[in-house]
C-alpha cells in the first residue's frame, strides 16, 4: 500500500465516524501523508454577536484538518496542544478552506500548521502538535 491510500484508508476510517465535524457541516477534502483539506460553508448558526463567524468554529475547523494530516499514516494520533491566531473575519455565506501539513514529525510527536482561507484570504493562521498513542484506524500488519 503506498503512503497516500494509506492515509486515504485512514482518512475514510476517521470519516465514518466523525460525527462533530459532520454536524458542524465540514467536508472532507483531499488527504495525503501529512497533509489534508477540509471546507466549511459558513451557516447563519455559525456566527457570533459580531455577524461574523465565531472564533470556536474556525478553530473547529482547523482542528478537523490537523486531525486528519496527523492521522494519515494509519497510527491513533492526538493533539497535544495547539494555538491559534485569527487574521481576518468570515461572514455567513464564506467558503472556508483548511489545509494542514505536516512541518516535523518524529517518533511519536509532531506539528503541523494548518492554514484557514476564506474568499478574501487568510482568515486564521493554526499550529498543532500531536502525539501518537496506541492504536490504528483500520486494522494493518506493521
Amino acid at each position: 500500500m503506498t503512503p497516500d491510500e494509506r492515509a486515504a484508508r485512514a482518512a475514510a476510517a476517521m470519516w465514518a465516524t466523525d460525527e462533530a465535524s459532520k454536524w458542524l457541516g465540514m467536508e472532507l477534502g483531499a488527504v495525503t501523508e501529512g497533509r489534508a483539506v477540509l471546507t466549511l460553508r459558513v451557516a447563519a448558526h455559525h456566527c457570533n454577536g459580531h455577524g461574523t463567524c465565531h472564533g470556536g468554529v474556525i478553530f473547529a475547523l482547523a482542528d478537523s484538518a490537523f486531525a486528519f494530516a496527523c492521522n494519515s499514516r494509519n497510527a491513533a494520533t492526538v493533539a497535544q496542544h495547539a494555538q491559534v491566531s485569527f487574521t481576518a473575519p468570515a461572514r455567513a455565506g464564506d467558503l472556508l478552506t483548511a489545509e494542514a501539513r505536516e512541518v516535523h514529525q518524529q517518533g511519536r510527536n509532531g506539528i503541523y500548521d494548518v492554514c484557514v482561507t476564506g474568499p478574501a484570504g487568510t482568515v486564521a493562521e493554526f499550529r498543532g502538535m500531536s502525539r501518537q498513542v496506541r492504536g490504528q484506524l483500520f486494522e494493518e500488519e506493521t
